[in-house]
């Protein structure tokens, strides 16, 4: 887990250096639906929703069905891998006008 931890502090320092970008960690809870996105955000208008994985993690299907959901909207849907991460960074840039 700490694994997990550490990438997706990696990718909420990224979020904070992108102009017209919003994000906030979901903590899910007894209340809460399951399977929303670890990271929910906001990238100059578009809807992104990150579930982060560290590089040994594996999605549940009910994670695959809402990155899915969240991509047939119109929005983007990630599952996120370390190893993924310079390809995410770069969509994201696409995203605000860069790169």
């Amino acid at each position: 887990m700490a694994a997990e931890k550490k990438f997706e502090n990696e990718i909420k320092a990224f979020l904070d250096t992108l102009p017209n970008t919003w994000y906030f960690k979901h903590w899910a809870g007894p209340y809460s639906k399951v399977g929303i996105p670890d990271i929910i955000a906001c990238v100059n208008g578009r809807f992104v929703g990150i579930e982060v994985k560290a590089a040994n993690g594996h999605p549940s299907e009910l994670q695959k069905r809402t990155v899915k959901l969240i991509e047939k909207s119109k929005g983007l849907g990630y599952i996120l891998y370390p190893k993924d991460f310079k390809n995410f960074k770069k969509d994201m840039r696409k995203l605000i006008g860069g790169d």
